[in-house]
């Protein structure tokens, strides 16, 4: 049963990948058609060509494709012979239907808001109004909610809705070099399978899995040199996967993880994005300057600054996105003492690049 389990994983994975690597083409060329290109200007930006800006629309339509067609598999009936497990779980997912539309909604309105955005900049404050209409509607219709053992339901919504929005802007902020974010997602998703397929939440491990092969079919463009960006649609949809999938994973239940300390799991496995958010908020704090306005403060440029080459400087994040992430692993299913090492280890390399945030003070970058 294991081994099907993993191969529908592998499928779904796949079919994550191809369905989005198809799209984006298409939607790479209407960019061109339509003028919907992000234009080289005296900003923040470091590309030097237009480049067309609907990857979020071409991420959603093969995320949403590869849904429709497994929504329409199990209302079918049409599963696979070596997961016939699955036809015990078809009324559980029925029930679901409900939350799961709701969920779609609310990646679809993420998506619409990311690319008003890419069209027409918004002002700060009716991008967060809509950020936060969004994550009301996960929240609220989609049944998304994180507890941390605290049983006010007024208490966990606020904590699951800042949850949300803080994803959806710290993947925004973080899409800052070709293949950054959306690479570092693809490994987040990978690791959020894990943990849910070791909880046996088959369809929470399904959906990380296809989100994991959505993102790695648009890398195939957004890798540099890039052919097409993803835009505030793509951050914000993938900021909101994030942080939906990472909610509905279980960390720690009473016959399984050996500590809480399993609750910090998300926490670490999105620790680069959400890191780098805080230090550059904090900076352009420092330099009275608003947290919202992009520049070169992120660790990748940072490390840009250092003497890497942006390919080179996007790499480097990805690693450490996976060794962070890899240590994850024995603190869900270590001892106490195992898990406290291991998340004391990660804290120490945390520590290690906020160092290096902060050694190099502002300075125009020689390779922007």
């Amino acid at each position: 049963m294991i081994s099907g389990w993993l191969l529908l994983y592998v499928l779904v994975f796949a079919a994550g990948l191809v369905s989005t690597a198809l799209f984006t083409p298409f939607f790479r060329a209407v960019a061109r058609k339509t003028g919907f290109m992000d234009v080289p200007a005296a900003n923040h930006k470091g590309h030097r060509k237009a480049t067309p800006l609907l990857g979020g629309a071409a991420i959603f339509c093969g995320w949403g494709a590869c849904l429709l067609c497994g929504a329409a598999a199990i209302r079918l009936r049409i599963v696979p012979e070596f997961a016939n497990t699955l036809q015990r779980h078809l009324p559980g997912i029925a029930e679901s239907r409900t939350q799961l539309v709701c969920i779609v909604a609310g990646g679809l309105l993420a998506v619409l808001l990311g690319l008003w955005d890419d069209r027409a900049p918004m002002a700060a404050k009716w991008k967060f109004l809509g950020q936060f209409v969004v994550a009301l509607i996960a929240v609220i219709g989609g049944g998304v909610r994180i507890n941390l053992f605290i049983s006010d339901p007024i208490v966990t919504s606020a904590i699951t809705v800042f949850w949300l929005m803080l994803l959806m802007n710290s993947i925004n902020f973080f899409d800052n070099m070709d293949g950054l974010a959306v690479g570092t997602i693809a490994i987040a998703m990978g690791f959020f399978s894990c943990f849910a397929i070791m909880n046996g939440q088959f369809f929470v491990a399904a959906l990380s899995a296809m989100t994991c092969g959505c993102a790695c079919g648009f890398w195939i463009y957004n890798a540099a040199p890039a052919s097409i960006f993803m835009g505030d649609s793509g951050s914000h949809f993938l900021g909101y996967l994030a942080a939906v999938i990472s909610a509905r994973v279980t960390y720690f239940t009473h016959g399984g993880a050996q500590s809480k300390l399993t609750l910090l799991i998300p926490l670490f496995i999105l620790a680069l994005p959400l890191f780098d958010t805080a230090m550059v908020v904090l900076i352009r704090t420092m330099n009275k300057k608003p947290f919202w306005i992009g520049d070169h403060n992120h660790i990748s440029h940072r490390f840009v600054r250092m003497g890497l080459s942006r390919p080179r400087a996007v790499l480097l994040v990805h690693l450490l996105a996976l060794c962070i992430g890899m240590g994850m692993l024995p603190v869900y299913w270590g001892s106490i003492q195992t898990a406290t090492a291991v998340v004391a280890q990660s804290l120490l390399m945390l520590l290690i690049i906020t160092v290096l945030q902060l050694a190099l003070s502002e300075k125009p970058d020689a390779r922007e």
